[in-house]
């Protein structure tokens, strides 16, 4: 969940301060406040999810994951490969989602006018400010995700290899998947939407590098609450977004195969 300025700026974030945001942004500019950026998100989140998952097929395929044997290590390998492509190519749309969340519509009334004011005030490599950490931070958290969602899977075949994975069972794993993986990477994620948004809200902020910015957090707010900051909401949102995920594709890559067999036979 991204959270305002108000929010951002607080020493302890906690889920009272984040109930009593969304109700004065209920009051003040209405429910659709509440969505402010989503269409950000959307046009986001759609891409970076297909490329997510078609290069984790892909590089499954590459490194022969789990082919003849179980092979842990290429699962991980294969899961940190794909959320570092898809990061890598989606990461502009990410920086405009944080932008338009942290800030009043006056700033940025829409996608566009946030990629417009970017390149007209700053420079076209500011698109990409804060990648570095995202791309390193993705490493853990996509290794973790999809080695954690494949091998709860495995496990459960073998444990009943004449049941098939059920969809509630497809999202629990993910849910899990989704809990270890954004508790292994929140810092870098933290750290990446400091970098992200410091041209709006902490101007002064916006020369540090990835590494001065972590240590400056960790100096002035600590390691629980500056680089942990906000990871419960985190725990209530992350796990179910991930469950629906996970066992959507995992659905949906089930029915083609099998539709597939059935259209070669």
């Amino acid at each position: 969940m991204n959270v305002g300025p108000n929010l951002e700026n607080s020493k302890h974030l906690n889920y009272q301060k984040c109930f009593r945001f969304l109700k004065d942004s209920y009051k003040n500019d209405g429910f659709r406040s509440w969505y402010r950026g989503n269409s950000a998100n959307m046009v986001r989140v759609m891409p970076s999810a297909a490329l997510n998952f078609a290069a984790h097929e892909q590089w499954k395929r590459v490194l022969g994951t789990d082919k003849d044997r179980p092979t842990p290590g290429r699962r991980f390998i294969a899961g940190s490969l794909a959320g570092v492509t898809s990061a890598t190519i989606t990461y502009p749309l990410d920086l405009a989602r944080a932008r338009m969340a942290v800030t009043k519509k006056a700033v940025y009334s829409n996608l566009f006018q946030v990629f417009i004011l970017i390149l007209r005030t700053e420079s076209v490599f500011a698109l990409y400010r804060g990648a570095l950490p995202s791309i390193v931070g993705v490493l853990p958290y996509s290794g973790c995700v999809f080695y954690t969602f494949e091998t709860l899977k495995a496990f459960r075949q073998d444990r009943t290899p004449n049941r098939d994975i059920s969809k509630p069972e497809r999202m629990l794993f993910g849910a899990i998947a989704g809990l270890i993986g954004q508790t292994a990477s929140y810092p870098f994620d933290v750290v990446r939407r400091r970098l992200q948004t410091a041209a709006v809200i902490r101007p002064d902020d916006q020369h540090l590098t990835a590494m001065q910015t972590a240590l400056k957090i960790i100096r002035e707010e600590g390691i629980t609450r500056g680089l942990y900051k906000g990871v419960s909401m985190n725990w209530l949102k992350g796990p179910i977004s991930v469950g629906v995920s996970f066992m959507t594709f995992d659905t949906l890559l089930t029915f083609f195969r099998r539709l597939k067999f059935f259209v070669q036979v």
